[in-house]
């Protein structure tokens, strides 16, 4: 997926100035990618799009083995906590234990884009090595059980409480489109004083583009936005 790639392939993108690296070489221990409570994590899910869509969404949350329900859904809308491992695999902040990405998949993204997402914390919650997660990623794509995004496939990430790298921080509210790999030039993208940037991610068969926007999930202004 994602990710998300949703939450770091953003900052390349964006062109966020980098701080002195801080090294995440391997997992840190579990819990220090858990929060601190269910009702918490749902909170920060609902947190990812404006309440007219996050109230009805289904939400997920993080269990002992992986994604799981925690409030059943109305309109197709699924919303969750990403965790640094929806980053490309090459990406230094693969492990860092401090990032949450609230994020709201319309259903075109919960089928085609969150699947993914979901098996490879499965993987993760397994103790599977970043490595071998790359192996099989590759295989899945190779065997085409990793197919291009569905038409149609976007998320919010709208939440003030998002980390979404030790770069950048809360970095901007934005809206990201999933397409089978397109060049960038097809939507302007990182073109100059274009809204858009974005392009093809790494290891899946996916463009991703992201479309800054002005406001928070809860209708205030981003003091980030530009």
């Amino acid at each position: 997926m994602s990710a998300i790639r949703q939450m770091m392939l953003l900052l390349s993108f964006a062109g966020t100035a980098a701080l002195a690296a801080e090294p995440y070489p391997t997992r840190a221990p579990i819990e220090q990618y858990r929060t601190l409570s269910r009702d918490a994590e749902i909170a920060m899910a609902r947190s990812a799009a404006p309440a007219s869509l996050s109230d009805d969404a289904e939400i997920l949350v993080m269990g002992a083995k992986g994604y799981e329900t925690a409030v059943p859904g109305k309109n197709g809308f699924t919303c969750l906590v990403e965790r640094s491992w929806g980053a490309d695999f090459d990406d230094d902040e693969f492990w860092n234990p401090k990032l949450r990405g609230p994020i709201c998949f319309n259903a075109a993204g919960t089928h085609s884009i969150l699947s993914v997402y979901r098996q490879r914390t499965e993987w993760v919650l397994a103790g599977v090595s970043r490595d071998e997660m790359l192996k099989r990623t590759q295989a899945a794509v190779a065997a085409k059980q990793i197919l291009p995004p569905e038409t149609g496939a976007m998320c919010y990430m709208m939440s003030k409480d998002a980390y979404l790298s030790d770069k950048a921080a809360h970095w901007h509210p934005h809206l990201m489109f999933y397409l089978p790999k397109t060049d960038k030039s097809a939507w302007g993208a990182d073109a100059k004083l274009s809204p858009v940037f974005g392009g093809p991610l790494g290891t899946e068969p996916t463009s991703l583009f992201i479309v800054e926007v002005p406001n928070w999930s809860d209708g205030t202004p981003s003091p980030t936005a530009h």
